[in-house]
């Protein structure tokens, strides 16, 4: 029994094939932005009004800042011309750079010249390490590093 194929066939299935690729398309850019909504800042305008002046003036600073994770625990060093700085630290936060669902929020304490936060459990691989820090004179330091951990 042979069957013809005819002119709706072929719509049919040119049809069913556009809906699969559009479902697909849905379904991973939905996936997308559930992980990571892309967002650094909640308005980029305002916050483009002072990031010159702020930039300079974190320049200014001269901080030199240095992030590593060892044996479970991260170590952050901020140092200046002069040695260790002695920072007010306003956020540090981890996670990985295009997925918003492992970030976590560090308690970083002050020890011998450096910061310290346990990190344990973190798997393997390419981590996001994001800081705030405040000089004694009020200045904002905002800057964030790439962390490879191994196992």
């Amino acid at each position: 029994m042979s069957r013809e194929l005819k002119g709706y066939h072929v719509a049919l299935i040119f049809g069913f094939c556009f809906a699969v690729i559009i479902g697909v398309n849905l379904v991973l850019a939905a996936q997308a932005i559930r992980t990571f909504p892309g967002l650094e800042v909640k308005n980029s305008y305002v916050a483009s009004q002072s990031f010159d002046h702020d930039r300079a003036a974190q320049d200014a600073l001269g901080w030199q800042v240095d992030a590593r994770v060892e044996d479970g625990v991260l170590r952050l060093a901020i140092t200046d011309a002069t040695g260790p700085v002695k920072a007010r630290i306003v956020e540090a936060k981890l996670g990985r750079a295009s997925f918003a669902g492992d970030d976590r929020l560090l308690e970083m304490q002050r020890n011998n010249g450096t910061y310290v936060a346990e990190v344990a459990g973190l798997a393997p691989g390419s981590w996001r390490f994001w800081l705030t820090a405040e000089a004694g004179d009020g200045t904002i330091f905002r800057q964030s590093h790439d962390l490879w951990v191994r196992k």
